[in-house]
């Protein structure tokens, strides 16, 4: 992996965080109460994760010419990573919680960017042949 590409892994890496993380803003009134019912706020920012993770995958793997399956698995690790780093910094503290109760919550969702990446990069392998 270049240097190149292992910066455009962490910062896209870092956006995959940032943007599900800014759309949350929107289902919080200005005092910090949740406008819809939780489930439907995970339910949303879910789909909101997915949509902005395959498009920055998308745009990841633009600029891989070979060892699809391999940076898959590298960029799926490390952007699941870099999310858990992030919000141990920044989510937990403000959710006030454990990060046990904080992982079976929301961090084990963010087992879906390796299983993402690894697919595209399978189909991008299998695509080349």
């Amino acid at each position: 992996m270049t240097k190149k590409l292992m910066i455009k892994n962490v910062l896209l890496g870092f956006f995959s965080w940032l943007i599900p993380f800014a759309a949350s803003f929107l289902f919080y009134k200005p005092g910090g109460e949740l406008v819809v019912a939780y489930s439907t706020f995970k339910s949303a920012i879910m789909v909101v994760g997915a949509i902005s993770g395959c498009y920055l995958l998308f745009h990841y793997f633009k600029t891989v010419e070979s060892d699809f399956i391999r940076n898959g698995v590298i960029v799926g690790l490390s952007w699941f990573a870099v999310n858990i780093v992030l919000d141990a910094v920044i989510l937990i503290p403000i959710m006030k919680t454990t990060f046990e109760e904080y992982f079976m919550s929301i961090g084990l969702s963010y087992l879906s960017i390796p299983a993402i990446s690894i697919a595209m990069g399978y189909l991008l392998h299998r695509k080349e042949k």
